[in-house]
């Protein structure tokens, strides 16, 4: 009987699993498709993504930097009001590497990742989780003829997205909301150093991510319901551009006030890890992985509590925060230009931790403005 069975093998459930089998877990990881494979959210993440994946990857992995944004309260041609830094802000990343590299890290470890099986099936016992999953056949898809597979686990890992089947197997509350994001790409090279958010949609907003000689990346998320296809229509009609390689997914805002069951835990989107005024997740995913791994015995279901505990303390007041700057985003017109005008500039903010708004370093920007860089 394995330690622990992990469903989902993207950046918190790859993450927990290097750290689990590093610690001396047996860990077996279930991915249902092909790792990395379909593109299904953005790569643009902060500087902190350099703390979870090997030194060496860095020069794979990296596509632009990023200095700040423009954010705007209508489209393209709508006044900019500029937020920047004087060194990098962020990073621009391919996130299907990044999903390959960390499964790679995690098998280094020790960890048993496994392709083409999908989770079809999980029981909480006493003393054991079940979990059945269908295989991927020599055809590479589900159903066609390999059959299904039985795995027993003191506990199991719920990694598996938004729309996770161990959360809604086990009955775990689902997330406050789930957006409707979609993005594609236009792949005429583009090595500028600002993305651009578009305070277009309703709740959210849309952006247009500069990705270097990979071209560049435009999405948009707003509630289920409402439009997306003609909203992203209207962003990409506004900058004149055809794209291709069109992705669509959920994103998960607010988590629930449980996220573990005696023998179960979620982690990432399963979870609802996620920065409520960006919808990404992949380090905060990833920060809830390494607190899991150093707190969970899968001997003694006590220690998820202590889980539980200790992933809030970490990034729980940056999502409050973060709530509070969405909503920011439905404010009327006149009030957000107004606000924007008023914070634009030199700033001295974290990308993750809208905490770092009340840092000495962003107050004495707000108090020493200066023109952008050129």
């Amino acid at each position: 009987m394995h330690d622990f069975v992990v469903v989902g093998a993207g950046p918190p459930g790859s993450r927990f699993a290097r750290r689990a089998a590093a610690a001396g877990r047996d860990v077996v990881v279930l991915e249902k498709g092909t790792i990395g494979e379909p593109l299904a959210c953005s790569g643009h993440v902060s500087d902190d993504i350099w703390a979870y994946v090997p030194d060496d990857a860095r020069e794979r992995l990296l596509q632009n930097r990023v200095y700040g944004a423009r954010f705007h309260v209508g489209g393209p041609d709508s006044t900019p009001y500029p937020f920047y830094k004087r060194d990098p802000v962020s990073n621009v990343i391919d996130r299907v590497e990044l999903d390959r590299t960390l499964a790679d890290a995690a098998r280094a470890a020790g960890a048993d990742v496994r392709e083409g099986h999908t989770v079809v099936a999980v029981e909480e016992r006493d003393d054991r989780v079940v979990v059945e999953a269908s295989v991927a056949g020599d055809g590479g898809s589900v159903g066609d003829g390999a059959g299904t597979e039985r795995f027993e686990a003191r506990m199991i890992a719920g990694c598996d997205g938004p729309t996770s089947r161990v959360r809604r197997s086990l009955d775990l509350p689902e997330p406050e909301e789930l957006l409707h994001g979609v993005l594609a790409f236009d792949d005429a090279p583009d090595d500028g150093d600002m993305v651009d958010v578009h305070l277009t949609a309703p709740t959210f907003f849309a952006w247009r991510i500069p990705r270097g000689e990979a071209g560049v990346e435009y999405g948009l998320a707003a509630p289920p319901g409402d439009d997306v296809s003609e909203m992203f229509d209207r962003l990409t009609d506004g900058y004149d551009v055809t794209t291709d390689r069109f992705c669509s997914g959920a994103i998960p805002i607010g988590p629930p006030d449980r996220v573990t069951t005696d023998r179960a835990f979620l982690i990432g989107d399963a979870a609802a890890q996620t920065k409520p005024f960006t919808g990404g997740g992949i380090c905060y995913g990833m920060t809830a992985a390494d607190a899991a791994a150093a707190v969970i015995d899968p001997a003694d279901p006590s220690t998820l509590a202590e889980y539980e505990s200790r992933w809030r303390d970490a990034i729980g007041t940056e999502i409050r925060l973060g709530s509070a700057i969405r909503r920011c985003y439905s404010l009327p017109e006149p009030i957000q230009r107004f606000g924007l005008r008023a914070l634009s500039g030199e700033i001295g903010v974290h990308m993750d931790r809208p905490t770092s708004f009340f840092s000495p370093a962003h107050l004495r920007r707000q108090f020493s403005r200066s023109d952008p860089p050129e």
